[in-house]
C-alpha cells in the first residue's frame, strides 16, 4: 500500500477537482517538495463520505495517514510528522524565522470580510505584507535565505488566496512597492510543486463566496 494517504478539500461545485483549502495545499506542497509518493483523496466538504467521517469523526481536512496508521489532522502537526518521517530533505526553518508572515492570513480574512472601509482592516494587512517584504529584502529570496522551508510552503497558498480572492471581491492588488514580496510570490507560484497542487482561481472564488456574502 502507499506509505502516505492524504485527504484534502475537493472544489466547491466540483468534487472531482482539487479544492481551495490553503492548509491542504500546504501539506501537498510539503509532500511534493520532499518527493514523498502519496495517494490523494478529494473530500466533498459539503457532503462528506461515510468512510471519511468514520475514520475522522471531526470531519476536518487536511488529514493524513502514514503506514496504515490512524488519520492525523492539523497542518502544523502533519508537517512536523512528515519532517520526522522523511528527514532527508529538511524543511524545518530556524526558530527565529518560524513565525515570519504568521499574521498575514488572519489579516487577509478580516479585510476580505470587512464591510467598512474605515475600520483599518486593509491597513493591517498592508502592514503585515510590508513586514514580510522587509524581511525578504534582508533575508531572501526565501524566508530563510537560499533554500525553501516550511514557512514558505505555509505562506505560498495564503499569498495565492490574497492575490486571487482580494482581486476578485475587492479589486485589490498587492502594492507595486513590495518588490521583494512580488519576486518571492512569482518564484513560489512558478515552482513545480505549486503548479501541481494549486486549485484553479474560480474554485478559490467559489470557496470564499459564501463567507464573503455572509
Amino acid at each position: 500500500s502507499m506509505a502516505v494517504e492524504v485527504c484534502v478539500k475537493a472544489a466547491t461545485g466540483d468534487p472531482s477537482i482539487l479544492g481551495d483549502c490553503p492548509f491542504c495545499q500546504r501539506v501537498l506542497l510539503t509532500l511534493e517538495e520532499k518527493k514523498v509518493p502519496y495517494k490523494l483523496h478529494l473530500i466533498n466538504t459539503d457532503d462528506k463520505p461515510q468512510w471519511f467521517l468514520e475514520a475522522n469523526p471531526e470531519g476536518k481536512v487536511p488529514v493524513i495517514k502514514l503506514d496504515d496508521d490512524k488519520w492525523i489532522a492539523d497542518s502544523d502537526v502533519i508537517v512536523n510528522l512528515l519532517e520526522e518521517k522523511y528527514p532527508s530533505l529538511s524543511l524545518t526553518p530556524p526558530p527565529e524565522v518560524a513565525s515570519v508572515g504568521s499574521k498575514v492570513f488572519p489579516s487577509f480574512v478580516k479585510f476580505l470580510k470587512s464591510k467598512d472601509p474605515s475600520d483599518g482592516a486593509e491597513q493591517a494587512l498592508v502592514d503585515e505584507l510590508s513586514a514580510l517584504d522587509e524581511h525578504l529584502k534582508s533575508n531572501g529570496p526565501y524566508v530563510n535565505g537560499e533554500n525553501i522551508s516550511a514557512v514558505d510552503l505555509s505562506l505560498a497558498p495564503k499569498l495565492y488566496h490574497i492575490d486571487v480572492v482580494l482581486g476578485h471581491f475587492k479589486g485589490w492588488t498587492l502594492p507595486e512597492r513590495f518588490t521583494h514580496l512580488r519576486d518571492y510570490i512569482k518564484s513560489l507560484f512558478s515552482r513545480e510543486s505549486f503548479q501541481k497542487t494549486k486549485a484553479a482561481k474560480e474554485y478559490l472564488v467559489a470557496g470564499w463566496a459564501p463567507k464573503v456574502n455572509a
